[in-house]
């Protein structure tokens, strides 16, 4: 179609100055990627680090409960099991839309209440309370810090400034004057191509949740199934809440 509109040999004589002001641009989108992936990329890693440390400030309250009275123990181990059942099966799908499942946080209150209950007769059960204590603070910051990715975006700002640093690059690379027509679209296809690539990884790891190679609830199913081989014969089953349907 350029070669239509403009033929070659009227383009070609202004390679030079094409040039340059395609390495202008060049040099912008290099700086706005740079910056943008920089962005993204602390934030999916951040939303990565926050689900490990959640299961593990689990895991730290499972443990702890097990040297407990058992009245207590039971308690707290059936709300750790049931907070990291409805996180998977309820809150995790509703995380692709930046939400969070209100029976996942009811969940959590229930078990920092039952925590905080607990009343110390000996120097051992007041130090697993302050520890017990300390891991269910532990457990309401990390579960803040991952609502939170799943609900942070770019400033729409950038979006523009990638998206249209985009066009004007191929725009340019569309005007370079290439006498082999073959070539010239080759060229431009490869370049269309990487700025793609650019973009959909951009916005990937800008939705740590929501996209198909999205963050999965992988670390909560360990410590589910690790409270199921370790739990006794005959306990109390968990208070769970039926299982929702939600889009996928």
């Amino acid at each position: 179609m350029t070669q239509r509109l403009i033929p070659v040999e009227r383009r070609k004589p202004h390679n030079s100055a094409i040039g340059i002001i395609y390495g202008g641009l060049y040099v912008l989108f290099g700086v706005i990627v740079g910056f943008t992936s920089l962005l993204v990329l602390n934030n999916y890693n951040a939303a990565r680090t926050a689900v490990q440390s959640e299961t593990a400030d689990l895991a730290r309250i499972y443990k702890l409960a097990q040297q407990l009275p058992e009245s207590k123990r039971e308690e707290i181990r059936g709300l750790v099991e049931s907070y990291a059942r409805v996180v998977v099966e309820e809150e995790w799908p509703l995380l692709r839309q930046g939400q969070y499942s209100t029976h996942a946080q009811a969940r959590a209150n229930e078990l920092r209440s039952a925590i905080q209950a607990f009343k110390p007769t000996t120097t051992t059960e007041q130090i697993l309370y302050t520890q017990e204590l300390n891991a269910v603070n532990d457990l309401d910051k990390d579960r803040e810090t991952r609502l939170l990715d799943a609900r942070l975006r770019l400033p729409a700002v950038l979006w523009v400034a990638l998206v249209g640093l985009s066009i004007n690059m191929l725009l340019f690379s569309w005007l370079l004057g290439i006498e082999d027509t073959r070539l010239h679209m080759l060229a431009v296809s490869a370049l269309m191509a990487g700025i793609v690539l650019v973009l959909c990884t951009i916005f990937i790891l800008e939705r740590p949740f929501g996209t198909a190679l999205r963050i999965r609830p992988q670390p909560f199913e360990a410590v589910l199934h690790t409270i199921e081989d370790t739990s006794p014969i005959g306990r109390a089953p968990a208070v769970c809440v039926p299982k929702a349907n939600y889009p996928t």
